[in-house]
Parts: C-alpha cells; structure tokens; sequence
C-alpha cells in the first residue's frame, strides 16, 4: 500500500511540473476592456456595438475577450476601477468614457495605465484636452459641441418667439456635458435667455426635482433642455404633472427609452441622438487595432493624426423630430447630421434591435 501512494505522490509532483500527457492547457485570455461613465440604459446600445463588434472582429481568435463594465457616475467609482486595472495582469486596452474631465485622479490613473503598455482611449466622455490630452491616444465619439449647437438651432425652430430655457444635467464637470451646453447657447437664437443651469450629481432620482426647483423659481422659463439621457423625462415627468406641456418645449439629447415614448405621445419636441453603438463597435475596432499595432485600420480611422485635432474620431448625429410637420427641417442642420422623423428612428432602433440610443 505505501508504495502505491509513493507512485500516486510522484505521479502527481511530476505533473505539476511538466504537465501530464495530453493535458493542452489554453493560453490565459487577454482582456479589451470599455468602462462606461455610470449605469444608465443609454450604454445598453454601446454594449451592443461592442460585442457585435468582438464577435464580428472575432476576438477569441487572437486570443482576445471584451469585458464591458458600468461605472457609478462618481469620479471615487471610477478611480477605484482604474486602480484595479493597475493591479490585474491580463488587461491591454481600455476604452472609458470619462466622468469627470477636470479631475486630476482620473487622468493621473489613466497615465498610469498607458505608462504600463496598456492603450488607452476614451469613448463618449472625453479627458480635458488643454491639460491631459496624451494621457489616451485618441477620442472616439460624438462632437458634443456641434450636436449642442444643432439641439440650440432645432429649438430656435421650434420656438421661433424665444424665450427662456433652464438646462439640466447630471455632471456640469463632465466634457460632454460643458461641451453640449456650449454649443447649445452657440446653436440657440437671440431671442433666448439662459435661466438657469442644474446639477443632479448623475442621480436620475433627483433630476425631476430640479425641473420642480427650476420652475418655482422662474415662471417665466419656457423652455427645458436635456443634457443627459434622463434629464429629458424628468422635464417631461413634471412639465405633465404641472400641465404645462402645451406651454413649454422640452428638447433632449439622447433617445431613453421614456424619451421615444414621450416623443411618440407629443409630449417631446426634439431629440438629438448619439450613436452609442457605433461608438461601442468602432471603439474595440481601435483598440484591437492599437493591441495588434494595424497601423492600415488606425490610418483609416484617423487619417490626419498628428495634426491638430487628428485624434478625434465623429460617431456621427442623428436628430429626431416627431413627425413631418415638425417646423424643424433638414436644411437647418449641417449636411452631416442625419434628419429622421420618430417612425423613421423608430424604424432604425429595430433594425439593431435597440429600444433606446
């Protein structure tokens, strides 16, 4: 007996060692990561766009897997993410939307990480390009100026007499955010007077009642903007509750599920739509890119890098009005942005089989 537990305990001490016959174990995977700013639905859409893309770019064969995780719309949330991308051995890349763009422990973090030979890019929310631009090496998204400034010229439309408009968003500290708003007040016509604009801190829970707070203080506010996806129903939730929709005009960015059907009941005048899952899909296209050095496809996507802004890549812009009748008309927007009306939008959604954008 003792003899054969000998031959068991070589057996196994050889194995350990050099493997037994037959035994083929699989090389670890390396990862390509996307971490969103916060956990909102909107991000659905880019999720899908990233694994439509790993699956069609097929990772698994380069012995690649994304792993697509939610940050909490804090900057501590997303630090401590960035802190445990330090620390985990099988990360190459990684695609974020940034939360807070002035936030030195963001950008410090995300230095670290290109300091490790990890890529870095950033999707959606962008660094702030004055003090941390070479802490990725390119943005992918939409040009939230330019998309400010078509939602400012469709509501100059659609309220031609003007007035006064009180915005809302969930981080005035957020790239896109200050950008949208900039380009809002760009886009929007003189006949406009800026009331207000209110924080939430990224809580949808608290945006409505920034609309209530908005209100209160100013009855004579005609008009509510939307910054982030949510913001655009919290204004429709208490414009209803106050019977105030056919008094004001509510415009949004994004397409929230509540967004589409608000718009579908009249309740909504304009949506300027993003394309998150373009942004997913053509984000882990870069950073394959960048993992397996494809200088062709990183020459396609930024032909003029190196020149100035030649590291930002469009996802392009699409703008939603109700129906045909809406007074907003294509030739008021740039060539570039895609005019749809909701059955067309709508239309487009199935198409991906997406409820929101």
């Amino acid at each position: 007996m003792l003899s054969r537990w000998l031959c068991l305990a070589t057996l196994v001490f050889a194995c350990g060692f050099i493997g037994c016959a037959g035994e083929s174990p699989e090389a670890k995977k390396q990862r390509i990561v996307i971490l969103t700013n916060g956990d909102h639905p909107f991000w659905n859409a880019c999720e899908a766009g990233a694994r439509e893309a790993a699956k069609e770019l097929a990772l698994a064969d380069d012995n690649l897997e994304l792993s697509f995780e939610r940050a909490d719309f804090t900057v501590k949330g997303q630090v401590d993410k960035l802190r445990q991308y330090g620390l985990a051995t099988d990360i190459v890349a990684l695609g974020i939307s940034v939360y807070d763009n002035t936030n030195p422990a963001i950008a410090e973090e995300l230095k670290k990480l290109r300091d490790s030979g990890i890529k870095v890019v950033t999707i959606d929310g962008e660094v702030d390009r004055e003090k941390y631009r070479d802490v990725r090496f390119a943005y992918l998204g939409t040009d939230n100026i330019v998309a400010g400034e078509e939602l400012g010229k469709a509501t100059a439309a659609t309220r031609p007499e003007g007035g006064k408009y009180a915005v809302f968003v969930g981080n005035k500290g957020n790239a896109n955010a200050k950008a949208r708003i900039e380009g809002f007040r760009n886009g929007v016509s003189d006949a406009f007077d800026e009331a207000t604009v209110l924080n939430d801190g990224g809580k949808p829970a608290v945006a409505a009642k920034m609309v209530q707070d908005a209100l209160d203080r100013d009855g004579d506010i005609t008009t509510l903007v939307g910054i982030w996806a949510y913001n655009g129903p919290a204004a429709v939730q208490i414009a209803e509750q106050r019977e105030l929709l056919d008094e004001l005009t509510i415009v949004t960015f994004d397409a929230a599920e509540a967004s589409v059907k608000a718009m579908e009941e009249g309740k909504l005048d304009v949506m300027v739509v993003q394309n998150p899952f373009n942004m997913g899909y053509q984000g882990v296209k870069l950073l394959k890119a960048l993992v397996q050095d494809d200088q062709k496809v990183i020459d396609e996507m930024y032909p003029n890098y190196g020149e100035d802004d030649g590291d930002i890549y469009d996802t392009g812009l699409k703008l939603v009005v109700p129906n045909a009748d809406s007074p907003v008309k294509k030739d008021m927007l740039r060539p570039e942005t895609e005019f749809l009306t909701l059955p067309e939008f709508k239309a487009w959604l199935k198409k991906y089989n997406l409820k929101d954008s």
